[in-house]
């Protein structure tokens, strides 16, 4: 504190200081706010997943023969979905494609649609979910860390 001349205030070096300090505080607050974030989104990835995945069954449960769509699309036409989820982040729609086995594309006029893969690109690429997702080159979809793919 300056005692000259009766005045009473702060220097220039003590407000300085205060300035830095409030200063690395933030950008620590921040960092922390970029991954809770992060996290945020990968979750709400795992949630839309999970409701597109009810939605494909209830579809394949109410249509004869049974089998999975040529695309999402068809989920929100049928009444399964009021639209289709889009990732958080770009707003592009999720990996998906319908399977005639567990690894094979389906063509339309060949056969009957009895599978498919549906997968989100993960920002957190040590993500939990990742460990125990369907792997490898799975239809179109390349089922490879940070795509988090899952399959009937």
């Amino acid at each position: 504190m300056n005692t000259m001349h009766g005045k009473r205030g702060f220097t220039l070096i003590e407000l300085l200081v205060v300035i830095a300090i409030i200063g690395m505080l933030s950008s620590v607050v921040l960092a922390s706010l970029n991954s809770a974030r992060e996290k945020s989104r990968d979750t709400r990835r795992l949630a839309d997943i999970r409701q597109i995945q009810t939605a494909l069954e209830l579809r394949f449960d109410d249509v004869t023969p049974p089998e999975y769509p040529d695309s999402l699309s068809l989920l929100v036409s049928g009444g399964y979905m009021p639209s289709i989820a889009t990732d958080p982040r770009t707003g592009v729609e999720y990996y998906y494609d319908n399977l005639t086995s567990t690894a094979a594309a389906c063509a339309t006029a060949t056969g009957v649609c009895t599978s498919y893969v549906l997968g989100a690109n993960m920002e957190n690429p040590t993500h939990n979910a990742l460990s125990q997702d369907a792997d490898g080159t799975i239809g179109a979809v390349a089922c490879t860390d940070p795509v988090y793919c899952v399959q009937p």
